[in-house]
């Protein structure tokens, strides 16, 4: 199993759906819900990509903030995904016209101005995982016979 904290292992345990994920030296459960046939033993593959874009984008915004010396205390970002299916979507690069939708509501706790909260906000769009997401993706797959 993999060991380099850059890479993700990712191999099924118990259950229908459960999954044992390794991350350098951290190693945790994923599943589904149990409304999607899972047992509910950890975060869903959903879960845990709205987890990545919140967990940045609170550091990015985090480190930020500590850079140029602004009162940011907290951070809070609540993430729901949802999918829209548009009539007529120039964007696409589906057949069935689905966008998929990620709703981020950020809460800043501090002593901040309006003006630093702006930049703040402008600041949690440059997070590297949202950057991420608003690329183009492309995912190369190898098969490993065992």
């Amino acid at each position: 199993m993999a060991t380099d904290p850059s890479i993700v292992s990712v191999e099924s345990a118990q259950g229908k759906f459960q999954q044992t994920v390794r991350v350098g030296k951290h190693v945790f459960p994923a599943d589904e819900p149990e409304s999607f046939g899972g047992d509910d033993t950890g975060p869903s593959p959903y879960d845990l990509l709205l987890a990545a874009l919140g967990t940045c984008t609170s550091m990015t915004m985090k480190m930020y903030a500590d850079r140029k010396g602004i009162a940011l205390e907290g951070v809070c970002i609540e993430l729901e995904h949802s999918r829209d299916h548009v009539e007529d979507c120039t964007t696409c690069n589906n057949d069935d016209n689905r966008i998929d939708v990620i709703d981020r509501t950020i809460t800043l706790h501090g002593d901040l101005s309006d003006q630093q909260r702006q930049k703040l906000m402008e600041i949690a769009g440059k997070c590297p995982v949202h950057r991420t997401l608003e690329n183009r993706i492309d995912i190369h797959e190898t098969l490993v016979q065992p």
